[in-house]
């Protein structure tokens, strides 16, 4: 699990050189009901969430999404991590909250 920067330049850099270099983003979605993100977050999309447990993960598998960036530092489970590890989902931290984050992560987007 990793912690996101702090400032816009240390975003830009965390984002583009180490995250994307393992898995791309081309969208972000914020949601907090499974069932939800499950059937409308698009594939290869950031996940923003405070949902840190096992059933996040398999909702992140199943929706195909590149990472679940959990925000306001929510916390990841210990049986949430081993699900993660186990089935190759990106797990970041922030002490953002959603719609902060995704402000800019889309502005990274467009840029």
């Amino acid at each position: 699990m990793s912690k996101l920067p702090r400032n816009d330049n240390e975003y830009e850099k965390y984002i583009n050189r180490r995250f994307l270099e393992r898995k791309t983003f081309y969208t972000e979605r914020i949601g907090d009901l499974l069932s939800w993100v499950m059937g409308r977050a698009p594939a290869d999309s950031a996940w923003l969430t405070v949902m840190g447990n096992i059933n996040s993960i398999a909702v992140a598998t199943l929706a195909d999404v590149s990472c679940i960036i959990l925000v306001e530092n929510a916390a990841l489970d210990d049986n949430a991590r081993q699900k993660a590890e186990m089935h190759g989902v990106n797990i970041l931290t922030t002490e953002e909250n959603a719609y902060q984050l995704a402000v800019k992560i889309s502005k990274l987007l467009e840029g």
